[in-house]
């Protein structure tokens, strides 16, 4: 397993499933959505005139007991990608942001489809990227339409396994159909998933139609949903971190207990996305320390709860490339990884999630390389304790010579693409270039020479006639 890092005790994580189990029974969510509030009822749940649901605990344990404790999830082609749970980390950028800093002139403007369709082959490129979000969100198109072209972008860009957002129930379909499509069916889809959709309740204890509708249509058709809220200390949830932790747990469980009455089985994401409000300026933090604190929470509950989570990776509150970026997105996707978290996203994120970096994506599939091989652990074994060789090489030798050394050195040793290992000299005469212009010509460099696996003529006419043709409300 490699080394892992422990963050609660058992009796904290018992203590804080309690408190989300008696918010859930005595509190109570309201729940804007017909079918979901007939399912609760029908089960037990008791449902008030105004839409005030108090789940009772077995539901909550039936549900826990229904739910897939691993996720499979696949690319394009229908080859395996990604186990979801126990303690398996994957990493994608993140979705949506409205401006970016252009790859070629620095500019900090705001997003269009093409940024997003770069992402996308960018992501497909890198080889330490596991899953593609939209990165974008594409400004030069109607908004109701932008997250479906989105998704077509992805689609068309890597064959990479995707995670999308969706409008409403209606553009989830046609995403659907399109999947479907590619697998060549409606079974095949549901038998190898090719995205994962995030889902959001609104906090505090709040379950939107939209969201209930797209979380039920998962279920229905087999599509992993992630159903995370963003509880925020001292605006929408508690200021304490515990309690913090509490409310957002649930309020997701409440989104299981709906997904699983609907279709037990059906394979289901934990997460809480726990934002700090900060006191001083008013703005939501990604990298505060309560942020991380808060998260390393969470994912230590979605192990003890046995279900795979919805994780964080690659980002900073900073407004450039500089030494805050370098360390807040280091540090949280070094958290991701020590504590297991699946399914991590945001690579590429500055400026609390509202500006992308191509850049700041390369840099994170260079710290994972990196990093990886940092918390894999150390094989023991008779080769690597290497005692023959050290009797071979004796005292006073070298070991360079050793054809052990070469025998071992693409496995013993991490090479990196973009970070200096050369001496002032050499670095000087290469171009005397920092870590982010390295990462820029590479990207530019990959976008340059790298070729998605592309669709099949007919497949992308028809994917083409299907976003073409959709009308939003129609």
């Amino acid at each position: 397993m490699g080394a892992r890092f422990s963050y609660l005790a058992d009796d904290d994580k018992a203590a804080v499933y309690e408190a989300a189990l008696e918010i859930m029974s005595t509190i109570g969510q309201r729940v804007h959505h017909p079918e979901a509030l007939e399912l609760l009822r029908a089960a037990g749940a008791e449902v008030s005139e105004t839409d005030l649901v108090k789940v009772p605990r077995a539901l909550v344990e039936r549900a826990r007991r229904t739910a897939p404790a691993v996720v499979e999830v696949y690319d394009r082609a229908g080859q395996h990608a990604m186990s979801l749970g126990r303690y398996n980390t994957y990493f994608g950028n993140g979705s949506a942001v409205t401006n970016v800093y252009d790859l070629e002139t620095g500019e900090h403007r705001p997003t269009t489809l093409a940024d997003g369709e770069m992402a996308a082959r960018l992501c497909d490129a890198l080889p330490q990227v596991d899953f593609v979000m939209a990165f974008a969100h594409p400004g030069d198109y109607d908004p109701h339409v932008a997250l479906l072209r989105s998704f077509r972008a992805m689609v068309e860009n890597t064959t990479k396994p995707l995670c999308a957002v969706a409008e409403n129930r209606q553009d989830l379909a046609v995403m659907t159909e399109i999947a479907a499509a590619v697998r060549g069916g409606d079974d095949k889809l549901a038998a190898k998933p090719y995205f994962v959709l995030y889902l959001e309740p609104t906090s505090a204890l709040s379950h939107p139609v939209d969201s209930l509708e797209k979380l039920l249509f998962c279920a229905d058709h087999g599509i992993p949903a992630i159903y995370s809220p963003a509880p925020l200390a001292g605006g929408t949830a508690p200021i304490t971190i515990a309690g913090q932790v509490a409310q957002g747990t649930a309020e997701s469980l409440l989104g299981l207990v709906i997904h699983q009455l609907r279709k037990p089985g059906a394979p289901f994401l934990y997460g809480i996305g726990p934002a700090v409000l900060d006191m001083a300026t008013s703005q939501s933090s990604y990298n505060a320390p309560e942020y991380l604190m808060g998260y390393a929470c969470a994912v230590e509950l979605a192990r003890w709860l046995d279900l795979p989570n919805w994780g964080y990776a690659g980002t900073t509150d900073a407004q450039v490339i500089d030494a805050q970026a370098g360390m807040e997105s280091a540090e949280l996707t070094f958290l991701s990884m020590a504590i297991g978290s699946n399914l991590n996203h945001d690579l590429g994120y500055l400026d609390f999630g509202m500006t992308g970096s191509l850049e700041l994506i390369v840099l994170t599939d260079e710290f994972l390389a990196m990093n990886r091989k940092l918390v894999a652990g150390v094989e023991v074994t008779p080769e690597t304790l290497a005692v023959d060789v050290i009797r071979d090489v004796g005292p006073g030798g070298d070991f360079l010579s050793h054809r052990q050394t070469a025998r071992q050195v693409r496995k013993a040793q991490w090479r990196p693409t973009i970070i200096n290992r050369q001496g002032h000299v050499r670095w000087q005469e290469e171009g005397g270039l920092d870590l982010k212009e390295k990462a820029r010509l590479k990207a530019l460099g990959l976008l340059e020479t790298h070729e998605p696996a592309p669709l099949s003529e007919g497949m992308a006419a028809r994917i083409g006639a299907l976003v073409d043709g959709f009308t939003p409300g129609g």
